[in-house]
């Protein structure tokens, strides 16, 4: 539909910090031992949008994210990788691929192309995909046990539509939805109604006219993000009127001006320039959560292998549960519904795994108890350990009897013998 699709893979977010490191950009971050990056891509080709532009943060992350897509996609993508200097911003990553120029990053089986032929049938400037906000609430809080020090309760987006729901008429999110809501005379006298709604959340998929994205970027220079900038300025600017002095050139105006002839230099001109902003809102049977925090990052992991696990594109077991063929059990050890063993991993002796991921070559000693975390690639686990609501990094080595509850360890980190945390962050300095 001669789409050019742009994903912006993301930066060293402080959010997911130890997660994200040098060695693991923000693209590559595993979901159900998956780099997320996955299943955006796969996504896209599945609507046949295949001529992609991934724009990364840094030339160090760039590389490595360009490395895994040209042995992961061979013959399968046309994937150009653009690095951009980190905390350019959503914003600052399209002026720097403006020269090729839709935007998205979400774990989501709603398809792309059918936000994209909505943007094209209504003639939209810009085009969102809206999915129902998880019962939990946004994907900022979740119910995966992981508690993150200092992090506030997510804040519903406040979204107003036309009676059609076809038409966004209002959004609001963050600090905005606590103040008073204004909306413009000029939208409710257009559209006669509104309707309110807080159950919906911004999936950062978006479809834009090409000509208007790059107007409001070259315009608005100040505009640092996507979500909070360009969007919202969108949606409040779709039905405006701009006034022209005595002897306005006709470059100064629009098209239609032209056309009626209203162009008397003593005259002054009012003219009504007007564009379209509309949705998508998914149905609510399809998945969709965006991986923007800790929290999302385990819930994500837990869902994929659990409620949404044909995203994973793995065979589940009788027990509903992922296990490697050529991973290895110890005596009286189980691997429980809704988990994940992967390749050569293996469990001692008397190990108990719930509802929790582990990556690919891990060495599990006797007596360790999992739940509800994730585990990455190559992690050492000695005996007795107890492993709680937590996420550990690859080439981790946690001694024996090591207790964590609610806690992150960044890659390579060594937990001595004996030591318990409780809602830590350990990582290298």
């Amino acid at each position: 539909m001669n789409f050019q699709v742009v994903v912006l893979a993301g930066d060293s977010s402080k959010k997911l910090a130890p997660l994200v490191s040098k060695e693991i950009p923000k693209a590559l971050l595993p979901v159900a031992n998956r780099p997320v990056l996955s299943y955006v891509l796969e996504l896209l080709e599945a609507s046949n949008l295949k001529d992609l532009i991934v724009v990364v943060e840094g030339e160090d992350a760039a590389l490595r994210v360009g490395g895994w897509i040209s042995g992961a996609y061979v013959d399968r993508l046309h994937v150009e990788v653009a690095a951009v200097p980190e905390d350019s911003g959503t914003a600052g990553a399209l002026r720097a691929v403006a020269h090729h120029l839709c935007d998205g990053y979400s774990v989501s089986d709603v398809p792309p192309g059918a936000v994209a032929a909505t943007h094209r049938w209504l003639d939209a400037a810009v085009t969102a995909l809206l999915c129902n906000a998880p019962v939990s609430g946004t994907s900022e809080a979740g119910s995966s046990g992981v508690k993150e020090k200092g992090r506030k309760p997510s804040r519903v987006n406040i979204i107003g539509l036309d009676k059609t729901r076809k038409y966004l008429l209002h959004v609001a999110t963050g600090s905005e939805v606590d103040k008073d809501i204004k909306v413009q005379k000029s939208i409710l006298r257009a559209k006669g109604q509104m309707e309110i709604r807080a159950d919906l959340m911004d999936a950062h998929m978006y479809a834009f006219k090409r000509s208007v994205l790059l107007d409001v970027l070259d315009q608005r220079e100040m505009f640092h993000s996507i979500r909070h900038d360009i969007f919202p300025y969108l949606v409040r600017t779709q039905l405006r009127s701009e006034i022209f002095p005595n002897g306005a050139s006709k470059d100064e105006v629009n098209d239609a001006a032209c056309a009626q002839n209203t162009l008397d230099p003593s005259t002054t001109i009012l003219i009504n320039k007007t564009h379209k902003c509309c949705a998508y809102i998914a149905n609510k049977s399809k998945y969709c959560t965006r991986l923007n925090s800790i929290q999302a990052f385990c819930d994500i992991n837990r869902d994929v292998v659990g409620d949404a696990g044909h995203l994973s594109g793995y065979s589940f077991s009788l027990q509903n549960n992922i296990v490697h063929p050529s991973a290895e059990l110890g005596l009286k050890s189980t691997v429980g519904p809704q988990c994940m063993l992967d390749e050569g991993s293996k469990l001692g002796d008397k190990c108990s795994v719930k509802r929790s991921v582990i990556g690919r070559h891990c060495r599990i000693g006797s007596n360790v108890k999992i739940v509800n975390s994730v585990v990455m690639n190559h992690v050492t686990i000695e005996d007795g350990c107890l492993i709680q609501g937590s996420v550990i990094c690859n080439n981790v080595q946690l001694q024996e009897r090591v207790v964590l509850k609610d806690c992150q360890v960044g890659a390579g980190y060594v937990v001595t013998t004996g030591s318990e945390y409780k809602t830590e962050s350990l990582s290298k300095k």
